[in-house]
């Protein structure tokens, strides 16, 4: 009866992890404004979280850099399972103007696999809290696959 509980108060209120891999700061302003009451985001359920061992879908903005990169993989190691990596904005997929840059190790995708893909630079709060919504879903779904 408890786990059942805890299952039902989890299962519409993701915990967010904010990592930036290198970015120009645009789509982490977006998602600050994302979180604000102006858009608020927390109607959702959706929460900060400080830590990524309390994250249950885990925000990254920028392309990964070669500084970065050791970060990026450590920090997802402490994500517990089941977990959703959203990617926000161009520069995860594509590394937009930083492709073929020294310092960029290269797109998301070469280190981790991607849930869900909010594209623009900077992409609008409403397509940030629209994928959270989306990430949301894919989250109940491994929940669901893992007590399977």
């Amino acid at each position: 009866m408890f786990n059942k509980l805890i299952e039902n108060s989890t299962a519409k209120s993701p915990w967010l992890y904010h990592m930036n891999t290198g970015s120009c700061n645009g789509c982490d302003i977006e998602i600050v404004a994302a979180l604000t009451p102006h858009f608020d985001a927390e109607r959702f359920g959706c929460k900060l979280a400080g830590t990524p061992r309390h994250a249950d879908i885990i925000l990254i903005t920028g392309p990964v850099t070669e500084q970065s990169k050791d970060r990026l993989i450590r920090t997802l190691e402490q994500v517990p399972e089941p977990y959703v990596v959203m990617a926000v904005g161009s520069c995860p997929n594509s590394c937009n103007v930083f492709k073929d840059s020294y310092s960029v190790a290269g797109p998301l995708e070469k280190y981790c696999h991607v849930d869900v893909s909010v594209s623009g630079c900077a992409c609008k709060p409403e397509a940030i809290m629209l994928g959270v919504v989306k990430a949301t879903e894919i989250l109940k779904e491994k929940r669901r696959a893992m007590k399977k």
